[in-house]
């Protein structure tokens, strides 16, 4: 008699969180599974953890992937790059002007470390990047920031969406070229069209599926969407949720 197998099939990729800055940035160091190469997304500080990461699991830093050009988002890049010679891929251009920022942000916020940086390869909407043998597909989701774009493996059903979305709230839209509208469109036609299943790591806090937040995010639930207001629909009984920066 045979013995039945559990034995699951070893997913294309694997990601690890890594909470950096006083800001709680999700830092997320993601790798092919069948090569242990690993790009590290929005590396906002805390290098020096971050490499000692990947040396733990035993993983090769092949490129460093940046969402948006916010302070704790890309203020440890040029460190990064620095100490690996890896080339940074992303944002879109437009998130230009927030890049160099990065030296006048960090010192406001006393992150003296913190650098500004030019991309080996500005990323647009439709492009892909390559880890090992995997491929990411790049999204334009302006909104947060006019060059935020989002990265996507749609085999696994994964997304790193930056500032965009959280779960149950979305990203802030009062910074310099921000917009709510633009943010929403970006949202309900780009990202939930990829599938309710798809798994998602925000910018800050717990990670959600889109799934989820078609049902439950006060800022961009179907039913809100949709026309119904949040206290109609049940969603914010205790008021507007926390937004991001």
């Amino acid at each position: 008699m045979s013995t039945p197998t559990t034995d699951r099939p070893e997913p294309p990729i694997r990601a690890m969180l890594a909470p950096v800055t006083p800001l709680q940035q999700n830092c997320t160091i993601v790798w092919c599974t069948k090569t242990k190469k690993a790009a590290i997304i929005d590396p906002g500080g805390e290098v020096d953890r971050l490499v000692a990461g990947l040396k733990q699991h035993g993983l090769e830093l092949e490129k460093i992937w940046i969402t948006h050009g916010h302070l704790d988002h890309a203020g440890g890049t040029a460190r990064l790059k620095e100490l690996t010679g890896v080339p940074v891929e992303g944002p879109h251009p437009d998130d230009q002007f927030w890049i160099d920022q990065i030296p006048e942000s960090a010192a406001r916020y006393g992150m003296p470390d913190a650098q500004g940086f030019t991309p080996d390869r500005w990323l647009g909407d439709g492009d892909v990047v390559t880890l090992g043998e995997t491929e990411f597909e790049v999204i334009h989701c302006p909104g947060h920031t006019p060059g935020h774009v989002v990265f996507f493996h749609r085999e696994a059903g994964f997304a790193q969406v930056g500032d965009v979305l959280f779960k149950g709230s979305i990203g802030r839209t009062d910074f310099p070229k921000g917009n709510y509208d633009q943010l929403i469109d970006s949202i309900t036609r780009k990202l939930w069209p990829l599938g309710e299943h798809v798994a998602f790591v925000p910018g800050h806090g717990p990670m959600s599926t889109f799934g989820a937040e078609r049902k439950t995010n006060p800022f961009v639930a179907d039913v809100i969407v949709g026309g119904a207001s949040a206290d109609e629909a049940g969603l914010a009984p205790e008021g507007v949720p926390k937004r991001y920066s």
